[in-house]
């Protein structure tokens, strides 16, 4: 049973910001009054049916007055630690989620979402008198509390969460609206019972509420959770605040200059200034130094249409100096949390620069709460989402859910594969962690793929193969061939290129450059299970970061450590007689690279120690050679003739599109012998319009 009280004394001001709440101790008292006649609602859910109505005015609210009803009548005579009657928790729970704007089914559920869990009420009679939909969300809900929340317990609690939310949305909405109510009233606990549940609240619940677009709470959240964690960066924030109050705000003259700006311009808005809560506030002052009078808030402009927002935009971009480097469009490429606007930031003749947002009253109820905005996303066009009597289907069926983002999904699929908690749990976190998300696209025309910023190919070719990307064995990024290392861009669009050999597999360095927990998660199962790379014979190709790799088992390359299978780097592609170092990578396998490969300096600044790596005198090797040349007819024949004259058997070749008459190819080689390979070079740059050759 959720037991925080709330604290009288506590930050007044942090409590009360920017929204009207509700008096715990008057429901209390309205709750102890008995009860109430079924012809009209009960005293303590009025305020939850008018916030309700505010964005569902023609919300049939009398499944609400028997969900409240229930719940009042199952949780009777239990006390919170304040001393209040536990059913304010659930109707201050329910309270958030009307003023957001969530419908009646989630409010419904939200009411008994306790009742399961506490109470002699069953999900049966849960079933019977409101309908499946209802009952299976509080089903989703009583699962998520029965977990303990111990530090050893978490990974497996939050696992549970990320598949509830992937069963149904509402249910983590429902879920963080009780930790806001929760961490709201967290005074009477012990300061390390506290410290416990704000670190969990930020590691975890904060990135998911960012991430499920509900902005409301999320701000809320940091805000709490700022107050525990970092006492003395809070205080000084709320004198900061509190010094601002007593000088001249400047945004109000900005706004009304912005409002006669678009009124003379004949585009109907609405502006608003938004003050900034704490913690943006905090990390304002971190970044600037010194806060400016208009830091302490923004302007939000609110029009009726998409169109409108590009025209207000235009408008102040006319009349004001525009801050290019502010400007941001989120509605052209939204972000990957449902958000939409545009944002800039404009400065007026006398000085002042104010940041601006703008969008259309719609964004600014997604901005706000995010899924919880969008309504049951599981109903049919004719279903009523009022909770009694839906027809949900079977309450144990995972639903298909058209708001399911794609961070979602990845978690979803990969939480499955996690060896255990522990992997899951930091993985989880890394995942979290992430704050933007890039699109691309798959050249194939098959859609496109959500991944975190700094994600790699790899990354892509498990987010689009899965399992089957063991066998990825390079990667085109808009048009070029590029290594499986290479980061990914937004908008890049990306082939990845799969081996047909079914004993194809990741190399160890692939950890180094993956970024997602699926391929992290993937690449790391696949080494586990095949120690010796899953051949027979140590001379068969292992994947490597390239289209083109060196040989796998290390080929020509011997180093001093006994046992350690050995790989040559496919970002440089060392080949005999090139000087070489090899360190030790993630499951003890060594990686050669030449010298002067970028990765060798970048691994000695990391501390690694090299392991010495020497060359068997002589043998095969495969390498790959870049051909730049001027254009002309049958340059290809020619090239491929002159590399068969040296005894060079061609593995694959690649032409890139002309550009401005020049002509870059790409030869994968096996050379009977390493010391043929400067002669071959030779060879390659005496054909006519060949200027230059180099090693990949």
């Amino acid at each position: 049973m959720s037991a925080e009280a709330t604290n009288p004394d506590a930050r007044p001001e942090l409590r009360r910001r920017g929204r009207t709440r509700l008096d715990l101790r008057r429901l209390g008292r309205a709750a102890l009054l008995g009860p109430t006649p079924r012809d009209r609602l009960p005293d303590a859910i009025s305020h939850v049916a008018e916030a309700h109505r505010a964005h569902h005015p023609d919300a049939d609210l009398s499944v609400l007055r028997r969900a409240y009803m229930l719940a009042e009548s199952s949780h009777r005579g239990q006390m919170r630690k304040s001393g209040e009657p536990y059913i304010t928790h659930p109707l201050a729970v329910t309270l958030i989620l009307a003023e957001l704007g969530a419908e009646t089914t989630t409010l419904t559920a939200s009411l008994l979402h306790d009742t399961v869990e506490d109470t002699e009420v069953t999900l049966d009679q849960v079933r019977a008198e409101f309908g499946d939909e209802v009952c299976f969300i509080v089903d989703g809900v009583t699962k998520l509390e029965k977990v303990d929340y111990g530090a050893a317990a978490e990974p497996e609690t939050f696992r549970k969460m990320l598949v509830a939310t992937g069963n149904d949305v509402r249910v983590m909405s429902i879920k963080l609206a009780d930790r806001l109510h929760n961490m709201r009233t967290l005074g009477v606990m012990r300061p390390e019972k506290q410290v416990r549940i704000a670190r969990v609240t930020r590691d975890v619940l904060i990135p998911l509420a960012e991430r499920l677009g509900v902005q409301a709470l999320k701000s809320e959240l940091e805000d709490l959770v700022f107050a525990i964690l970092h006492p003395e960066e809070y205080e000084h924030t709320r004198a900061l605040i509190a010094a601002h109050a007593g000088e001249e705000d400047p945004l109000p003259r900005v706004a009304d200059a912005i409002r006669a700006v678009l009124r003379e311009a004949g585009i109907q808005a609405e502006v608003l200034i938004r003050s900034r809560h704490f913690v943006s506030i905090h990390r304002i002052a971190r970044k600037r130094g010194e806060l400016r009078g208009s830091d302490f808030g923004r302007l939000l402009v609110l029009v009726g249409e998409n169109a409108d927002c590009y025209a207000a935009l235009g408008e102040l971009h006319t009349c004001f100096t525009p801050v290019v480097s502010e400007f941001k469009d989120f509605i052209a490429v939204p972000k990957f949390n449902l958000y939409q606007s545009l944002h800039t930031a404009v400065a007026t003749p006398d000085g002042e620069v104010a940041e601006v947002i703008v969008r259309t009253r719609q964004m600014h109820r997604v901005a706000e709460a995010g899924v919880v905005a969008l309504g049951n996303p599981y109903a049919l066009p004719e279903t009523a989402a009022t909770g009694a009597g839906a027809d949900g289907g079977e309450a144990e069926e995972e639903r298909a859910d058209p708001t399911r983002p794609g961070w979602l999904s990845r978690l979803l699929d990969w939480q499955q594969s996690a060896p255990d908690a522990d992997t899951f749990w930091s993985s989880l976190r890394a995942e979290l962690a992430q704050d933007r998300e890039i699109t691309v696209f798959r050249a194939d025309g098959g859609g496109r793929l959500g991944l975190p910023a700094g994600a790699t190919c790899i990354d892509a070719a498990y987010a689009q193969h899965g399992e089957a990307a063991h066998g990825c064995i390079g990667a085109r990024v808009n048009g070029r061939l590029t290594s499986l290392a290479s980061p990914l861009a937004d908008g890049d669009t990306v082939q990845l290129l799969l081996s047909q050999d079914a004993s194809s597999g990741p190399a160890p360095d692939w950890l180094d450059h993956a970024r997602t927990p699926a391929a992290r998660i993937a690449i790391g199962s696949w080494l586990r299970s095949h120690p010796d790379g899953g051949r027979t014979d140590p001379a068969a190709p292992r994947a490597p970061l390239s289209v083109v790799g060196a040989r796998g088992g290390g080929g020509n390359a011997v180093v001093d450590l006994p046992d350690a299978p050995v790989r040559l780097a496919g970002c440089c592609t060392p080949v005999p007689p090139d000087s070489v170092a090899g360190f030790v990578v993630r499951g003890g396998a060594v990686t050669v690279h030449r010298i002067h490969c970028p990765a060798v300096a970048r691994m000695r600044s990391l501390g690694r120690t090299s392991v010495a790596v020497h060359w068997r005198a002589t043998a095969d090797c495969r390498v790959t050679l870049v051909a730049e040349s001027f254009g002309r007819p049958h340059l290809l024949a020619d090239l491929t003739e002159a590399i068969s004259r040296e005894g060079v058997d061609i593995v694959s070749a690649t032409v890139e599109p002309p550009t401005e008459q020049r002509v870059r190819h790409r030869y994968t080689l096996q050379l009977p012998d390493a010391t043929l390979l400067p002669a071959l070079m030779r060879a390659m740059r005496d054909v006519p319009g060949v200027y230059d050759v180099s090693r990949a």
